[in-house]
């Protein structure tokens, strides 16, 4: 079994402890009603894009989504929220410099013992969901729902779709798909930013990803026979049908959508194993990206 493999068959247990938890990292945590920019890179930028959906849309205050490396920092926010799961990552750790002293910022990392902790006026710490792996999947998805249950939006029931997304049978004929489009609507976009992501990492798989109802608007013309469209949950009307009328196949979202996406995860290592790859040892990336300082 690979890191990768592992890390991802743990994530129900990872996510009941992080929303049993939630409570206990509250006051490090944005109250209702600030002003709030969730930043990261990679998998944790598509997971501010989720958390800030959810923030915004649950009624608790503004809540933008950012790459660290493009903040705006012409805006006003009463909070920076950074997720980092290696804590080392160039970009975060500039920015954090950048706004000490004049914008609060809270940090989500695996590892405390980096230099988040010094950059970050609060640091919440999810080190039993850290990873081997260069490939995120459990801290990724431990930091949204330890959110998700701050925001009082997580329930039992996402645990235990989880465990059916790790039990189940991925749909028949995916592994064997030549190009892969997810989609997702409101926060579930961020997921299959992630989604599509994933595969590229570990796969090295073709892989698009749109809000679905942008879908029609292009992309639809690369579907179809040989390729697979997902959507990470409740599909817009009629859409099923116009991807099966290409020939495409159409994959539903019958899960919570964080569920989906631990299936994704799973796909992605399949997919890998199908064309001999090693999804822990993705071409061309490391664990963090630390830039070197001229």
């Amino acid at each position: 079994m690979t890191h990768v493999e592992d890390e991802l068959t743990s994530q129900p247990e990872c996510w009941s402890r992080a929303a049993a938890e939630a409570a206990h990292h509250s006051g490090a945590l944005p109250p209702p009603g600030e002003r709030v920019a969730i930043v990261g890179c990679g998998t944790s930028y598509f997971m501010a894009q989720a958390v800030a959906a959810l923030r915004e849309g649950a009624g608790q205050g503004e809540t933008d989504a950012f790459a660290a490396s493009e903040f705006p920092h012409g805006r006003s926010y009463d909070r920076i929220v950074a997720l980092t799961r290696s804590g080392t990552t160039t970009e975060v750790l500039d920015l954090l410099g950048q706004v000490k002293g004049r914008t609060r910022t809270t940090a989500l990392t695996a590892d405390p013992a980096t230099p988040v902790t010094d950059a970050a006026d609060e640091v919440v710490v999810l080190d039993f969901a850290d990873e081997r792996s260069v490939v995120q999947t459990r801290f990724a998805t431990t930091a949204l729902t330890l959110l998700r249950a701050h925001l009082g939006l997580h329930t039992e029931e996402v645990v235990e779709d989880a465990r059916t997304a790790l039990a189940t049978p991925l749909p028949e004929g995916l592994v064997g798909c030549t190009q892969f489009t997810f989609l997702g609507r409101g926060w579930t976009v961020g997921l299959a930013n992630e989604a599509g992501l994933k595969m590229r990492e570990a796969s090295l798989a073709w892989t698009e990803a749109y809000p679905a109802m942008e879908y029609r608007h292009g992309p639809i013309s690369v579907t179809t026979r040989g390729t697979a469209t997902w959507m990470l949950g409740e599909a817009p009307e009629g859409l099923a049908a116009q991807v099966r009328e290409t020939g495409g196949q159409w994959v539903p979202g019958t899960l919570d959508p964080l569920a989906e996406l631990v299936r994704v995860q799973r796909l992605a290592v399949a997919v890998a194993a199908a064309r001999g790859l090693d999804p822990d040892r993705p071409r061309h990336l490391t664990r963090s990206v630390i830039l070197a300082r001229p």
